[in-house]
């Protein structure tokens, strides 16, 4: 049986873009060999085609026009890598709805713009996939969606972003925030403003997304609450260390009832739990369901060649069914509540800096379990005048602890705001 021509297009054509023709041109006869399919990369939008890429595209592919893309009906699939959320999400919706299938690997779009993405989608009858949206080259979103689709998950814990788990790795060996940040620039690991890295939103938009998936209820970026690490100091990181314990930027998302509760934080992660294992530049993301129990999918979270890999993987899903395919339905199917924020039960690390002297310990012990917080572990340090608790709670709802901290804050022996980490130390 011959092979069949399958003529594709590209939303840019920048690291991702090139390591995208990279795959489909270095592994054709692979994908013929599997699919009976040939794809061929015939046009890709860009801004400036003079621009010097990493490997370069055949002559005439690289063009300014986008009407040369949605009005050629001879292009099979689009995949979008080029990023951004307002210009990108019209172009993605005009091909939608003009019948085209697409490819994304740009999680800002699908978590603020979702619905209408996938509106468009169904009414035009056409798939649009996002693997490479989270998480580059682990197919979460497959296996939620497909292999797990009957298993309930109901939590979903993970580090779904490489940039701020090579800066904790780093400042584990003892450099600071500064030059862990700078470090991860030098290698790629970090953008030249890596923001939306270390201040938790490109993991909040990920989490997004696999709540949504995983729960069947869309949940939007503002529903996220979320926290990075530019809080995080190498006291954290040593005070972690002597309680058997590493600092990570963890994500999780959590179906309580009828409830849904999704946040991304820095914590404290048990050393005998499998996220603390995870290091460098790498992701992981564990699913809990009633039938499964427990599914751990780890890998590598950024880069060219990761993330293009995930695009050319849902390209050739995309060829390889007919009209809207297994992801024929958008994965938001029904509404669920949000879980009030203070709601959610955890064990959490308090450090607080207290006067040195008699009864102030016991002080402190009071004033938390006036908020039904009680103490699971202790550790103190002499500073210059003045002591260093650190302390790990029992677990107890998050608005609690916090108004627990608050309230200590506010006695005068107590020095300054105490610092509040969410503990995980339990599988689930």
């Amino acid at each position: 049986m011959g092979s069949v021509d399958v003529p594709v297009a590209l939303l840019g054509y920048g690291t991702v873009g090139a390591a995208v023709n990279r795959l489909l041109t270095e592994g054709a006869d692979e994908i013929e060999r599997a699919t009976g399919h040939r794809l061929r990369i015939v046009r890709a939008l860009v801004r400036d085609p003079g621009r010097e890429r990493s490997f370069p595209a055949a002559e005439g592919v690289l063009t300014t026009d986008f009407e040369s893309i949605a009005n050629d009906p001879s292009i099979a699939v689009v995949a979008e890598v080029m990023g951004g959320v307002d210009e990108t999400g019209e172009h993605v919706l005009r091909l939608l709805r003009a019948g085209k299938p697409v490819v994304s690997a740009n999680k800002q779009l699908v978590a603020r713009r979702g619905d209408e993405l996938f509106d468009a989608a169904s009414e035009a009858g056409v798939q649009l996939r996002f693997e490479a949206s989270v998480c580059a080259a682990i197919p979460v979103i497959k296996v939620l969606r497909e292999a797990l689709v009957v298993t309930n998950v109901h939590r979903i814990l993970g580090i779904v972003n490489g940039t701020t788990n090579f800066m904790l790795t780093q400042m584990e060996a003892g450099s600071d925030y500064d030059a862990a940040l700078t470090e991860a620039q030098r290698l790629g690991y970090a953008e030249a403003d890596p923001t939306e890295d270390v201040n938790g939103a490109d993991a909040a938009a990920k989490m997004a997304i696999l709540a949504t998936v995983a729960f069947g209820s869309r949940v939007r970026l503002e529903d996220v609450q979320y926290d990075g690490i530019e809080r995080i100091r190498l006291e954290h990181v040593r005070a972690a260390r002597e309680l058997g314990m590493a600092v990570r930027l963890i994500g999780s998302a959590t179906l309580i009832g009828d409830a849904v509760d999704v946040r991304v934080e820095p914590a404290f992660v048990d050393r005998d739990h499998p996220l603390a294992a995870v290091d460098g530049p790498f992701n992981a993301v564990m699913l809990q369901g009633d039938a499964i129990r427990e599914i751990t999918l780890e890998g590598p979270g950024a880069g060219g060649l990761a993330t293009a890999s995930a695009v050319v993987a849902d390209m050739v899903s995309v060829i390889g069914t007919t009209g809207t395919g297994f992801l024929q339905n958008d994965a938001s199917w029904r509404t669920l509540e949000r879980l009030p924020p203070g709601d959610l039960r955890s064990p959490y690390y308090l450090s607080i800096e207290v006067d040195d002297r008699p009864g102030v310990l016991a002080h402190v012990a009071l004033r938390l379990a006036a908020d039904d917080v009680s103490v699971a572990r202790l550790s103190q340090r002499q500073l210059n005048g003045s002591a260093s608790l650190d302390i790990v709670t029992h677990e107890a709802s998050a608005g609690s602890v916090r108004a627990a901290a608050a309230a200590l804050a506010h006695l005068p022996e107590v020095h300054g705001e105490p610092d509040v980490i969410r503990v995980v130390a339990e599988r689930g």
